[in-house]
């Protein structure tokens, strides 16, 4: 990233915007966080040319949930599938 990006980053990671706390800190369902999700997500929208009829999701996680949107993908609409465990990792 660039020097300036980090060094805003920086700046804005204790105190966001002089609100006394970061954007971790903040409720979900506050003013600001709400703007700053829809600016995020209008953002992404306009990069990557993400059509309204879309849904765009921000959710947490790393490769073990990518692995399991593989088949929730693959599901018909308002489908449902069979979940077999097989071991620690999917109990």
């Amino acid at each position: 990233l660039p020097e300036a990006v980090l060094q805003r980053a920086q700046a804005e990671m204790l105190d966001w915007n002089g609100e006394g706390l970061s954007v971790m800190e903040m409720s979900h369902r506050s003013d600001d966080y709400v703007a700053i999700a829809e600016k995020a997500e209008q953002d992404l929208r306009d990069l990557l040319s993400v059509p309204s009829n879309y849904k765009v999701l921000f959710l947490q996680g790393g490769a073990s949930q990518q692995f399991a949107e593989i088949p929730l993908n693959l599901l018909p609409e308002n489908g449902t599938a069979d979940y077999i465990e097989t071991g620690i990792w999917s109990k």
